[in-house]
């Protein structure tokens, strides 16, 4: 599309990065030592990086750039502010790949040979160490689940966790109501659907009712379930 964004003169550029710190959108990088517009749907044609500049190198001009991608930018900014100030690395958040599923052309025999598959689908996993805000939430269906439920049923990877991400907690062991949190994550999100397995066990019900809450709180009509599991690793209902 034939739109207004920014040009970098780099005869002008004397490489301080003035114009990169400015860009709250992360269209610009430092590349052998000039300024580069790297990706041209971050720009929002607003030009905050041009007052930054002290040589004059950056301009506006209207030409053919691929349309301001606004979902891209915030997913971006995001990322940044959770690897930002370090942290436990533990808790660095991670997206993994979709396993691959077995072609129609696969044989059975060598379906029920094949090692089992994690359907895990994201780092962290922990209900507290989880962040409100993640490119992964975007769009997924949510399982929230007991952390015993991995134990006590078998085929939990393969019934429940795939195609959705995963997070677990126990209340009665982190000592916390989740409402909160919870409530943020499906508000915050664009969460498709919600399903909660928890055990049979008293103390599992902290986590339904706090799940329960937040799908009321967050304000939004979503497909949801509880499935519980028994201690010895049946689906109940």
């Amino acid at each position: 599309m034939l739109r207004k964004i920014i040009n970098i003169d780099e005869e002008k550029c004397n490489g301080c990065g003035l114009c990169a710190a400015a860009c709250h959108e992360g269209a610009i990088e430092m590349i052998d030592g000039k300024a580069k517009l790297v990706r041209e749907n971050f720009c929002d044609g607003f030009g905050d990086c041009l007052p930054a500049c002290p040589t004059g190198a950056i301009s506006f001009e209207e030409r053919e750039a691929p349309e301001y991608d606004e979902a891209a930018v915030k997913v971006n900014k995001m990322m940044k502010e959770l690897h930002a100030g370090g942290g436990c690395p533990g808790s660095s958040v991670a997206q993994f790949a979709s396993a691959k599923e077995r072609s129609p052309e696969e044989p059975e025999s060598a379906q029920s040979t094949a090692k089992p598959v994690s359907r895990l689908a994201q780092w962290p996993c922990q209900i507290k160490l989880v962040p409100i805000q993640a490119p992964f939430f975007e769009g997924a269906k949510l399982l929230i689940a007991a952390d015993c439920t991995a134990f006590a049923y078998a085929n939990l990877h393969e019934e429940f966790m795939k195609g959705k991400v995963t997070i677990i907690g126990c209340p009665k062991l982190d000592d916390v109501d989740y409402t909160e949190k919870l409530t943020a994550i499906i508000r915050d999100n664009d969460i498709k659907s919600v399903t909660i397995v928890r055990m049979e066990v008293p103390c599992c019900g902290g986590l339904q009712r706090a799940a329960e809450i937040a799908l009321k709180a967050s304000g939004k009509f979503l497909p949801w379930q509880v499935v519980t599991i028994s201690r010895d690793g049946k689906v109940l209902d």
